[in-house]
């Protein structure tokens, strides 16, 4: 089986920060934000394995330009499988009750 290369994009990697120092210090669950870190960044390591079994993100534009989610409990994933390099580019993660359509308009 082919392992697939997974890279986090600035701003995943920022919005991972974000998740963690907001359950940390402004809920002060710094130990619950720890093992949620820990889980999506365990959730985002299996993308290695076939990351295009994974559904495509059904809205226009990110259809077309092949976005895929998957979940960590509350929280989605974003990610890009590009075939032709066997890369993974997480692109957001976000608390899934937020409008998740606004804040992918917002990413480049």
């Amino acid at each position: 089986m082919i392992k697939w290369s997974v890279q986090l994009s600035k701003q995943a990697d920022i919005d991972l920060r974000k998740i963690y120092e907001y359950i940390a210090f402004t809920l002060l669950e710094p130990v619950t934000a720890g093992k949620l870190v820990q889980r999506i960044e365990n959730k985002i390591s299996k993308l290695n394995t076939m990351p295009q079994s994974y559904a495509v993100y059904p809205k226009e534009p990110w259809k077309s330009r092949g976005l895929r989610r998957t979940n960590e409990g509350k929280y989605a994933i974003f990610f890009v499988p590009t075939e032709i390099d066997q890369t993974v580019i997480v692109t957001r993660i976000m608390y899934g009750g937020r409008d998740i359509e606004s804040i992918l308009e917002d990413t480049p």
